[in-house]
């Protein structure tokens, strides 16, 4: 039995790429739509709360990533079944897709509770620059997987994201030693996300983004209650507001946004997009914390800044042109 009903030509937001019968692969050319560009904005402004909703928890930082995903998942569930495209349980010769998918939950996990942790231990700005590094980390899956090195612009938009990141952790340590163990946590935490991200890209080969997200964050929920039960966290809140809005406006809304314009904006606009995500962080820790950043902190967040916005261009391709089949392509469609 199928996982579910393929994708149709329609569908661009579920498919990035389409395959023709030669084996190449042809990106069409589409203008994005206005909701597209509005969906990616407030996706990150609602993913840049995150951290200060982690914060006014009165659970553990683990414990809050898990009701994240417990609270969200009965709602992400109801409305993979009652769209079109409704999942199933796993048919014959499937069982690696679902074992992707579950892999997939367990690295996702990982990244929430590790950046959680990260979150209470460094300032609101690193935490979400740090946490988001993922976007500039998926060219280098790019480069190993088609064999180039990289190009010129490609080249200077990964140094200068590592002298950036060198230079905010350097900066955040001479400020409070103790920030400097947050920054890596979140460092970690955008390696595990961007694992979440390659793993999930070959799941949506097979099944549309809803479904995919659903069984994704199901397969989320035992991973952290494991993980802060093993610490030692309080699990059980008193207030739950804050843990409510978390899912809400980070699980849901964010996710759920984010997921919807990724197949229709292209690298770029999405790449700026992210950088929303850091300003408002660091708007939300100078009116809460009184949290500020020197210039050698604003000289490091311009660098990541811009390498971001390189490495998305210089990844990015032209619209409508034809390329050569990567040799993984195959072993996507057979997951």
């Amino acid at each position: 039995m199928p996982v579910s009903r393929p994708p149709r030509k329609s569908e661009h937001a579920e498919s990035e790429r389409l395959s023709d019968r030669d084996g190449t692969i042809v990106t069409p050319p589409a203008a994005p739509p206005p909701l597209a560009f509005a969906a990616v904005i407030l996706a990150n402004v609602a993913l840049a709360f995150g951290p200060l909703l982690v914060r006014m928890a009165d659970t553990g930082p683990v414990a809050s990533a898990f009701w994240r995903i417990t609270l969200a998942a009965p709602v992400l569930a109801i409305v993979a079944f009652l769209s079109p495209a409704r999942p199933r349980m796993p048919g014959k010769g499937q069982a690696m897709l679902w074992s992707v998918l579950l892999i997939s939950g367990i690295a996702f996990a990982g990244d929430l509770g590790t950046w959680h942790i990260g979150i209470r231990q460094t300032t609101m700005a690193n935490a979400t620059l740090f946490g988001n590094s993922a976007t500039f980390i998926f060219p280098l899956y790019g480069f190993l997987v088609a064999r180039a090195w990289p190009s010129r612009t490609q080249g200077i938009a990964l140094l200068l994201a590592a002298v950036g990141a060198g230079l905010l952790m350097g900066r955040s340590y001479q400020v409070d030693p103790r920030h400097l163990v947050g920054d890596l946590l979140c460092v970690l935490a955008g390696l595990l996300y961007a694992v979440y991200f390659i793993l999930m890209s070959r799941v949506r080969s097979l099944m549309p983004p809803v479904p995919a997200l659903a069984w994704s964050t199901v397969a989320s929920i035992v991973p952290l209650f494991v993980f802060a039960t093993l610490l030692g966290e309080r699990v059980w809140p008193e207030h739950w507001s804050a843990l409510i809005l978390l899912a809400l406006g980070s699980q849901i809304i964010g996710q759920g946004l984010m997921i919807y314009a990724l197949g229709l904006l292209s690298p770029l606009v999405v790449g700026l997009a992210l950088l929303v995500q850091p300003m408002v962080a660091t708007a939300i820790g100078w009116l809460v914390y009184g949290e500020t950043l020197a210039l050698p902190d604003l000289i490091g967040v311009a660098m990541v800044a811009v390498a971001l916005v390189l490495v998305r261009r210089g990844s990015g391709k032209t619209p409508g042109k034809t390329v050569a089949k990567p040799a993984d392509m195959d072993d996507e469609r057979r997951i």
